[in-house]
């Protein structure tokens, strides 16, 4: 999971990179055609002996032409280095304007990975707010309840019963995530591979928060609440592959066609009340429940 994270990050520098450098050489070409048409222009009318007025000449040049200081200065708040090795003023203009084309495209890469550079930013702040206080070695005393086993026939018997139980269960093994985090020696802390677990760890908790909003409430569906429980029973039970398949059952279901499909055709089929809701996806549904199932399983 922390490889495959870094190698995230890593390919998703690669394609920020080569963006930056598509849009520079974009806009070298843009200039390099206006001051090709601007000679034209001026050709053109030497032969004629007519002024003409350099009036479709783009605004590129008007663009990139702001000092040295303002240059370093916007560069600087977007977190980018003020100059690159053999790069002039005016390449570096064409880096900046290269930037700011990206961010006025909408932040294509919005998601995940941004929440997940959040969840580092949070964790060294947490890391800074401890070490002013020295509140090293100390414990954050939480309100979780010990709980038995969890009893599969519940959600036969009393469904209701299984909130309460799923509900301080995982927040039990969510408290011991997060102290085992703390008890670490401080150099894995400051390691990189120290603030990847810390982060994944921050950002499980959040995405979990809806889970137990519902869970609170007791308005998970009955197919949704019988997985979890039976995820949660066998990670008592230290049972991780039955766990991983209900994780599985729950995510992606067991049905042999195609993710989330309820009609495979326009007409009722003899195979059609064999479809139930267990066998359907539930991480597709919407963005939420995909974050909390997968954090589940975290």
């Amino acid at each position: 999971m922390r490889r495959g994270e870094l190698e995230r990050m890593k390919e998703e520098e690669e394609e920020k990179a080569k963006e930056e450098k598509r849009l520079a050489e974009q806009v070298k070409k843009q200039e390099a055609e206006a001051k090709e048409a601007e000679k034209a222009a001026k050709k053109a009318a030497q032969s004629t002996s007519i002024p003409v007025r350099d009036t479709e000449s783009p605004n590129l040049e008007s663009s990139f032409n702001i000092s040295n200081e303002e240059t370093i200065r916007r560069l600087r708040a977007k977190g980018q280095p003020i100059r690159l090795f053999g790069e002039s003023d005016k390449d570096r203009r064409l880096r900046l304007r290269a930037l700011e084309l990206i961010e006025e495209r909408g932040h294509e890469r919005q998601g995940g990975h941004n929440d997940f550079k959040k969840a580092l930013e949070d964790v060294e702040s947490v890391e800074k707010e401890l070490q002013s206080k020295n509140s090293k070695g100390k414990k954050k005393e939480g309100e979780t309840i010990n709980v038995g086993v969890l009893d599969l026939n519940l959600v036969k018997t009393d469904p209701d019963k299984l909130y309460p139980l799923i509900y301080y269960a995982l927040k039990k093994v969510l408290k011991e995530w997060e102290e085992a985090m703390d008890e670490r020696p401080e150099h894995v802390k400051r390691s990189n591979q120290g603030k990847l677990a810390a982060a994944t760890q921050v950002q499980s908790a959040e995405y979990l928060k809806p889970l137990f909003k519902n869970l609170r409430s007791r308005s998970l569906p009955a197919d949704v609440l019988a997985r979890i429980a039976e995820i949660v029973h066998y990670m008592q039970k230290r049972q991780y592959q039955r766990a991983n398949d209900a994780y599985l059952r729950l995510s992606i279901g067991n049905a042999p066609w195609p993710i989330g499909v309820t009609m495979v055709g326009i007409h009722e089929r003899s195979a059609r009340e064999k479809i139930s809701r267990d066998q359907v996806a539930h991480v597709l549904n919407d963005e939420v429940s995909r974050k909390y199932i997968q954090s589940l399983k975290r």
